[in-house]
């Protein structure tokens, strides 16, 4: 899956590099590629405590509200004890969400529009106790919402609920929140 990204994220830098020039309504660009990262946050279903985590995402404006994006949240190892006695953390757990999804953004102002998001998602944990490792991962329906605030004609402030599948008995939850910047080109 992985792979898939960054092939996607590659394309879509080629279509934006192969674009002339983007056309500007309001101060947003209407076409053309956009990249982003984000703080997010879950909650880890395995220790019953937030984790915070990094997501990377890249789309393409097909107008002012149709776009396609691409995007990985990664949650790194959260160590824990597993058993009570002597000694260090004993146990790990780790998680990490891609998605590739059609994105529909309505502008409310100059600056501010709505946004939401339809498609797949592919997601993994990982965990380990003593000598014992285990995985799990699935394919669902991913679907967000959010907000994005344009502080100029490429940069923007972006917020938003996110849902990555179904819910998660160990690892972060399917349910995120993160915010972040992007960049339009």
């Amino acid at each position: 899956m992985n792979k898939l990204l960054i092939t996607l994220a590659a394309s879509l830098v080629a279509i934006g590099s192969a674009q002339a020039q983007g056309v500007v309504a309001n101060g947003n660009p209407l076409a053309g590629v956009y990249v982003g990262a984000s703080v997010a946050g879950a909650k880890n279903q395995t220790i019953d405590d937030w984790k915070a985590g990094g997501k990377v995402f890249a789309g393409y404006n097909f107008d002012q509200n149709w776009a396609v994006e691409a995007g990985h949240t990664r949650f790194d190892s959260q160590d824990y004890r597993a058993t009570s006695g002597a000694g260090g953390n004993d146990a790990f757990v780790k998680s990490n969400s891609s998605y590739l999804a059609a994105k529909y953004t309505l502008p409310l102002n100059g600056a501010l529009s709505a946004y939401g998001k339809l498609g797949a998602s592919y997601n993994e944990r990982k965990g380990g106790y003593r000598n014992t490792n285990w995985t799990d991962h699935d394919t669902g329906l991913y679907g967000a919402v959010g907000l994005q605030y344009a502080l100029t004609k490429n940069v923007s402030l972006v917020g938003e609920y996110e849902r990555y599948g179904k819910d998660k008995d160990r690892g972060a939850k399917a349910d995120v929140v993160s915010a972040g910047v992007q960049y339009a080109f």
